[in-house]
Parts: C-alpha cells; structure tokens; sequence
C-alpha cells in the first residue's frame, strides 16, 4: 500500500522544511516538494509537523524488582508508548545474579515477543562478572545487544570497580556502548542508616539519602574508570548541573562521552517529595531523584548546547496500591515513574514551544541520536529514502490536558497530571502503516524485534 503524506512540515536533526513524505508498505519512498503518485492514498496533514519516530532507549517493562512487577508489561507498556509516539522501545533484559545472559536472553523475549505494539530490541544488563559471563558477551552481539547496562548502586545488581573495569576492557574488544546508572551506593546506605536511627522514615528522606553530589561522585569515578580502559560511555537519567560538570571536566581531557536525561528531570522539582499526603508524595520516588529547578535549567542548557544526546523515559511504573509498600519506611517504595506516553508531548510544550530547544533538537534526542548510539540508523531515526516508515504526525494547534485516565498505561497516575500541553501527536505511523489516530490505538501487536549494530554517534 502506498501513502503520500501532503502538506506537512518535515523536521530532522538538522532543521525543517515543507516537504511531502511518500511511503510504500514499510519504507519510505521519497521526501520532497509537490510530489504526485496516482497510485498513493494522498494523506493531509496540512499545518502539522512530520517526525521520525521516536525512540525510548530506557523502559523497563514486566521487570520483577522490589519484592513486586512493574505494572506495565511489554502489552500495556508500548501500547502506551505508541500512543505518544514512540515507535521503538529499548528495554533492559536482566538475568540476576547466577544466572546467565542467555537466559536473561530467553526471557526477555519469552515477555516480549508477539506482545508488542511498537518496535522493541533490548540492552544487556551485566550485574555479574566471570569468566563465563565474558564468554557470552560475543553471542550478544550475534543476537543483535551491542548495548549493556552496569549499576554502581543496588547491591543485587552492582558490580564494583574492578569487574566493571574488566568488563568495559571485554566491550572496547567488541566496540560496544555501555549505559551507567551512577550513584555512590556505600555513603547512600550510610545516610539511610542515618535516617533510620533519627526515626525519619518518610517519603522526603528518598531525595536527603541520595544527593546530587552523590552522584556526581559516582560520575566521576565511572569516567576516570572508563578513562583507563579508553572507551565511551553513557550516562543514563542524569539529574543535575553538578553531575553535567563531571561530564565536561571529562570532555575537556579528550574522553567521549553520552548523556541520557529524562522528563521527570525537565518538568519537575523536588518539592514532590515534601507534600504531607503519603501518596502524593511517593507516587514520585525514583532513582536518582527529581532534583531542584535549577538543574531543570541547566539540563534544557545542556540539551540546547548538544551536551546531552538524548530523552528517554525511565518507565517503570507501579500502581499506587504497590507504593503503599513504603508507608512507614521510604527504602521500602517501589522506585519509578510511569511516562513514556508524555514524552514527546512533554518536550515539545516545555521545550520547543517556550524556546528552550529547536524542533531540530527535538528530532536529535528523541529519534535521530539514539537511533545512532544504538546501532538503528539509519532505519530508525530520520525521514528520507529507505528508512522504516516510522512517522509521528504531530498538530501544534491540538492543545490538551494530561489525565492518567486518557493513558494507556495501567498505573493509574501520571506525574504530569494537569500539565497542559502545546500541541499533541495526531497520527503515528509503524513501518507504514497507521497505528495511532487522534488517540486511538490502532492495528495491533505488530511490534518487531531490532536487531542492532554498533555506535555511529
């Protein structure tokens, strides 16, 4: 089947201009000015803006964790991101300790396949280090996961210096790209011990027990690592001014370095934590925590400036019935957010629209740079020739108000509740075919496994 989208504005990583967008069974065919073709169904999408799908490098959907399992599976989970306009998803396959990659292979994809509404492919999660871990390191690669994810806090899932020196040497080997969560988890247990012994166990010692300059410090430590192994790295959901300074420090000394943020980083502050009503408070703990809105600032700077590559969600949604496991102890609160629905909306209305980044900037951290970082471009990432017919039609006219009622996602709250946005996403379209319209989800699970090749940012 053949479509001719007419009339729209096209937008990449380097700009917009006015251009039709001709698209035949699941690629592109041709962008360009007053184009005809006899045999397309003519689209009009006058007034609206044509983007690359977008793409949420950082979900974690049916992921057991914290003695429960994140509401959303990879059914509710991209359902919902389709919905936003989010056309590929990268979760985070995690084998536990003990266990092998290929397991945590299996799985994920036992959870995923023929669940999904929306393209999907997965990082690696490496939260254990021997000599049959590195061994399987090459069969990642040949199943299509040259992206990894290490954390340098959570116990059950951190490594320590030594093996993450050991396993950053074995992805250099392969040309890899690796994604750190970044805090410092010794003095974060010594401050909740801390806590504890005063009696202060509610939701506001969440953000006191892991300050910014926590990590900061664990920033720093992971590029001076990095440094010694001579490989790039990401940051994921970096949080604050003071942990973007480690990353410019490393710049500056030659080091190649990516930086994730996240909306709830953007939009937010951390006044959440310190409401009196339980629930509104910790419907809101995540780790890091929303920070203050001075790093809202610096963050949009950062973004503005290029020295954040790209916004990915964080998903990991619990019902508020599951964060009333927390009441009485804050160590106790299920961490994460629900939002991969509003993210494109979010950066539009509090980005574009009041001027704190182009549309360009939008296309680059949201679809273009994490098609690149992780080996998808230029299938996924851009409109032009050839690429997957990944489109988000979005209307700037087509103002609304965020209600978790609206949302697909079964967490029944959204941290952007009431927030009014500036424009909305009209139409999404999968490989060429419509799959959202005028919030209807449409089609089915049709979502396919990506297979992913290696860093081109």
């Amino acid at each position: 089947m053949r479509y001719l989208l007419k009339g729209g504005t096209v937008v990449s990583g380097r700009g917009t201009r006015r251009a039709d967008v001709l698209v035949e069974d699941e690629k592109i065919l041709q962008v360009g000015r007053s184009l005809r073709d006899p045999l397309a169904r003519v689209v009009d999408v006058s007034g609206k803006l044509l983007l690359p799908g977008f793409i949420d490098a950082h979900t974690h959907f049916d992921l057991d964790v914290c003695n429960t399992t994140t509401i959303d599976d990879f059914d509710s989970g991209t359902k919902s991101a389709i919905r936003g306009g989010t056309t590929t998803i990268v979760d985070f396959a995690c084998p536990n300790k003990g266990e092998s990659l290929r397991y945590g292979l299996d799985l994920w994809h036992k959870k995923a396949d023929g669940h999904c509404w929306c393209d999907y492919g997965f990082h690696m999660t490496i939260d254990d280090w021997n000599p049959s871990i590195e061994k399987e390191i090459d069969d990642m690669y040949a199943e299509g996961i040259s992206s990894f994810k290490m954390y340098m806090t959570y116990p059950a899932m951190m490594i320590g210096d030594e093996a993450m020196y050991k396993a950053l040497k074995k992805l250099k080997e392969k040309g890899g790209i690796c994604g750190v969560h970044c805090e410092n988890s010794g003095v974060i247990s010594a401050l909740i011990e801390e806590k504890k012994a005063a009696g202060r166990m509610g939701v506001s010692s969440h953000p006191e027990t892991r300050p910014d300059f926590l990590e900061a410090e664990a920033v720093s430590r992971l590029l001076r690592i990095a440094q010694a192994v001579d490989i790039p790295v990401v940051i994921v959901h970096l949080t604050n001014a003071a942990t973007l300074s480690e990353v410019t420090a490393a710049r500056r000394r030659g080091q190649k370095v990516y930086v994730e943020t996240c909306p709830q980083y953007l939009v937010l502050d951390d006044s959440v934590y310190y409401n009196e009503d339980y629930s509104r408070a910790a419907r809101y703990v995540c780790a890091p925590p929303i920070r203050k809105s001075e790093d809202c600032r610096a963050l949009w700077a950062g973004l503005r400036k290029g020295e954040i590559q790209t916004v990915s969600t964080d998903h990991c949604a619990f019902t508020l019935a599951q964060k009333e496991a927390g009441r009485g102890d804050f160590t106790k609160i299920p961490g994460g957010l629900p939002g991969v629905e509003a993210r494109g909306e979010l950066v539009y209305s509090f980005g574009v629209a009041t001027r704190k980044i182009s549309l360009a900037t939008m296309c680059r951290v949201l679809s273009e740079n994490p098609a690149k970082l992780y080996g998808m471009f230029p299938r996924k990432g851009i409109l032009a020739p050839g690429a997957d017919a990944d489109i988000v039609v979005y209307d700037p006219q087509a103002d609304h108000v965020l209600r978790a009622e609206d949302m697909q996602s079964r967490a029944g709250y959204t941290p952007y509740e009431g927030f009014v946005t500036r424009g909305s996403v009209s139409q999404v379209w999968l490989r060429g075919q419509l799959a959202v319209e005028n919030g209807q989800v449409l089609g089915g699970q049709r979502g396919r496994y990506i297979v992913r090749g290696k860093n081109m940012l």
